[in-house]
């Protein structure tokens, strides 16, 4: 036997004498081992049909609760997306019809922009919307120290004051900081203010980087003010012509797509109404004087990164697919044809309650992101939904990116979802439904006409109307908000964030609805020393009723509503008491609603007479848990069912306990 181990102090050629190879043997182990002559993964495994991968994935639906589908049906469409793109529940190679998506570094760049992908990191980008300029300069500094690598900055409405620019830089490095900033109506002002800056400490414009953030469609998106192009292409094609390729890391334009997402608009829309701006800022510089390859090294892609982590991968991956198209199009060359992207966790997911549950989306959205190939990664910090995030919301922000980077080694392997037929398959679908977006939206004129008569915000406003349509109805869910609030929480106190330009497309958060039930039921709280109640009435056995009771609490709980079991219960609906027994149930519990849960054949026998004794107790509104099928005969006022507008019924019942709005 030969010791494989090295030991200290001697050498890594071991002597093999007492094997039967001659003593003069020896055995590299710095040597590979020879590879084998055909390598096959799955050698050691027995092979599975289709089929038998069909009856799993059924399998773990039942289990799920979602019965009746066949093996075949389930495999074959699990689910939609917003944009009607079909989920199925399995991926092979026979079906796969996605096309090559290419290498690393090379057209159409799905695979990344650059050939080396993210390795050793990506670019993790702080914001700062401060507005009291000695506040954002010990942010930036702080930040800077503990691992952000550039820096995004909110300059005029919304941020710092222009000219407090170059104090909250004073302590930066603009040479090794990329700068990239966000200024709206101010952005050449802001741009001009970094610009000077930089030249009143000696630093040239060639060793700067980051991005000037001009974006007239989106600043016009946000406010619905009209955009010209011409000032900006203007600007830009002028600060070309002075620095030319030395100052190549400067970018001036971004294209903000967040605009679109903040609105709520779907991954194919966010994906044409980028391509429909970057494709109108291509038409503006080539006008005012750039080349196709000079013009296309002048944009940025912002795009929001959700907490839907395969749907972010694919839409950054199908985002750099179409713009090198675009680009090859317009005559760019090769190098030039790579997007560059910078992803941010998205704001309509955020929430003001449970709002530590943030981080939990965040990590999942800037994993995304890493993984999707992005460029830049910014991390919204948890409270920013509150106010003005304070230190520890900046801290995990930061945090969360380098336990991706430095830890999890996210950004060790180049486009690590690539190959997978699922992520292959929906970057196809995706690219597909973004082209057909942007389309629409340059038959309609382009961007900016598109912007002027209200056909996108017509667009986007019906998928938000859509989304808040599932949640409402329960179909998606709010992790902390629509489902499992927490009723006792201890509100987070933040300063209150500078407002941000407003007056076109809306920015909403998709819990804001709920969090509106839930203010109304906290301040009746805080007024009446006790929550808005609704008494659960159950009929027939308790185990027969423990289903909807549990229901119709977690149905009126995301409201602030409580839920509270009548006991004891009479032993029989029919006896005098029945009456007495519901007054004192609605009178200890200071209510006037109640909800009846129970079996169907406790309904068909109970709730008519239950209801009407109800009603003789004081009950100024009944609901019950069930279609009203159950109970025809019953004079309920609000049924409760899986699939009713549960917000409807919520804000409703506060309304008949008398909560304010």
């Amino acid at each position: 036997m030969v010791s494989r181990r090295s030991l200290p102090g001697r050498s890594k050629m071991v002597s093999m004498s007492d094997a039967p190879a001659p003593p003069t043997a020896t055995v590299d182990l710095d040597a590979p081992p020879p590879p084998p002559e055909e390598l096959s993964l799955a050698a050691q495994f027995p092979p599975t049909s289709r089929e038998q991968w069909e009856k799993l994935v059924a399998g773990v639906l039942d289990k799920s609760g979602a019965k009746g589908l066949s093996p075949h049906a389930a495999a074959q469409q699990l689910t939609v997306t917003v944009d009607a793109i079909p989920i199925a529940g399995i991926y092979g190679a026979d079906e796969f019809t996605a096309p090559d998506p290419g290498f690393p570094g090379a057209a159409p760049f799905v695979r990344g922009r650059l050939a080396q992908g993210t390795l050793g990191g990506w670019d993790a980008r702080a914001y700062f919307n401060h507005p009291d300029p000695d506040e954002a300069r010990e942010q930036v500094l702080l930040d800077l120290e503990n691992g952000v690598t550039s820096l995004w900055i909110a300059v005029g409405e919304g941020g710092i004051p222009v000219k407090s620019l170059g104090d909250v830089l004073a302590g930066v490095l603009l040479d090794l900081a990329p700068v990239v900033l966000d200024a709206g109506a101010d952005a050449i002002a802001a741009a001009q203010a970094l610009l000077q800056s930089a030249e009143s400490r000696g630093v040239p414009v060639a060793s700067l980087s980051g991005n000037l953030g001009l974006d007239p469609l989106g600043y016009a998106a946000r406010t619905g003010t009209p955009a010209s192009l011409t000032e900006a292409a203007g600007f830009v094609a002028d600060h070309v012509a002075r620095h030319g390729a030395s100052a190549a890391a400067l970018r001036t334009i971004v294209v903000d797509a967040l605009a679109f997402h903040d609105a709520g608009a779907t991954e194919a829309q966010e994906l044409g109404a980028s391509l429909a701006a970057g494709v109108a800022y291509l038409r503006s510089l080539e006008e005012a004087g750039l080349t196709p390859d000079a013009a296309c090294a002048q944009l940025e892609f912002r795009y929001a990164a959700t907490d839907d982590q395969f749907l972010t991968i694919a839409k950054l991956r199908a985002a750099r697919r179409l713009w090198s198209r675009i680009a090859s199009a317009c005559g760019a060359p090769a190098a030039q044809q790579g997007q560059l992207q910078h992803a941010v966790t998205s704001w309509p997911m955020m929430t003001r309650l449970d709002p530590y549950v943030n981080m939990l989306r965040t990590t999942v959205a800037a994993f995304a992101a890493g993984v999707g190939g992005a460029d830049s990664v910014t991390v919204l910090p948890f409270d920013s939904a509150i106010g003005i995030p304070d230190e520890l919301g900046r801290r995990v922000a930061r945090n969360t990116q380098a336990l991706l980077v430095d830890e999890s080694h996210v950004a060790e392997v180049i486009d690590p979802a690539g190959g997978s037929w699922y992520v292959e398959s929906l970057t196809d679908a995706l690219a597909q439904a973004g082209w057909a977006e942007f389309q629409v939206i340059e038959e309609a004129g382009g961007l900016i006409e598109a912007l002027a008569d209200g056909f996108v915000a017509q667009r986007v406003a019906a998928s938000r109307a859509d989304r808040h349509r599932k949640i409402a109805h329960r179909e998606d869910s709010i992790t902390g908000v629509s489902e499992f609030p927490q009723l006792d929480e201890k509100p987070l106190v933040r300063k209150d964030a500078p407002p941000v330009p407003s007056g076109g497309l809306p920015r909403i958060r998709w819990s804001e609805r709920h969090e509106g039930m839930r203010e109304r039921a906290d301040h009746f709280r805080t007024v009446h020393r006790h929550p808005p109640t609704v008494l659960l009435v159950p009929l027939g056995p308790a185990r027969a009723a423990a289903a909807r009771l549990s229901f119709a609490g977690d149905l009126l709980r995301p409201a602030g509503i409580d839920g509270v079991l009548l006991s004891p219960v009479p032993e029989s609906w029919n006896a005098g008491s029945t009456d007495e027994a519901l007054a004192e149930g609605l009178r200890s519990r200071a209510t006037t609603v109640a909800c009846l849960c129970g079996s169907d054949d406790a309904y068909a026998t109970s709730a008519a007479d239950v209801a009407e004794s109800l009603r003789r107790a004081g009950a100024t509104h009944v609901l019950l848990a069930g279609q009203a099928k159950a109970a025809p005969d019953a004079k309920i006022d609000t049924f409760l069912y899986r699939g009713c507008d549960a917000v409807a019924v919520a804000e409703q019942t506060l309304t008949e306990l008398g909560v304010a709005e």
